[in-house]
């Protein structure tokens, strides 16, 4: 293996990594229960219903972001990002709808990670979870009336 076939990124910046992304699972989670039951007005009930679903989905994605660091002989986290509230739905909605862009950014990264670790098989669980994220995005940005934005991928 020639220098330049090194990976770029350790096993240990790896669980680093996921460790962030379970963090940000888990506050997922949180503001996912709580926007959902305090979202009001009728034109938020639709939304209110899918964020509902949302957090079961992010809560199956903690469980797999665990499992992944577990495997890679590191110990999960156990602290949630902050969450923000507001008393204003739109802001509840925008507040998500930025969570789930970084969230995106950062898994795009986790995978190039996990791939060039050859770590395949966290790379394609990573990427199941990507679909769901992705469609959370959408279903946040179509709540607001705006296009789903480019989550673009982290440095």
């Amino acid at each position: 293996m020639s220098k330049s076939d090194q990976p770029t990124v350790t096993r240990k910046q790896l669980i680093e990594g996921l460790n962030e992304d379970l963090s940000r699972e888990y506050q997922a989670i949180i503001a996912y229960v709580n926007y959902s039951q305090v979202l009001k007005g009728a034109e938020y009930m639709n939304i209110a219903d899918e964020l509902a679903v949302h957090a079961g989905e992010e809560l199956a994605h903690a469980l797999k972001v665990a499992n992944h660091i577990d495997y890679l002989g590191g110990m999960p986290s156990v602290t949630p990002k902050p969450v923000k509230t507001s008393e204003k739905a739109e802001d509840m909605l925008k507040f998500d709808l930025a969570n789930e862009k970084e969230t995106i950014r950062q898994y795009r990264r986790r995978v190039r990670q996990a791939d060039e670790l050859n770590e395949f098989a966290i790379a394609e669980s990573l990427r199941g979870i990507l679909v769901e994220e992705q469609d959370h995005l959408i279903a946040l940005a179509t709540a607001l009336g705006i296009d789903p934005p480019d989550a673009g991928i982290a440095d």
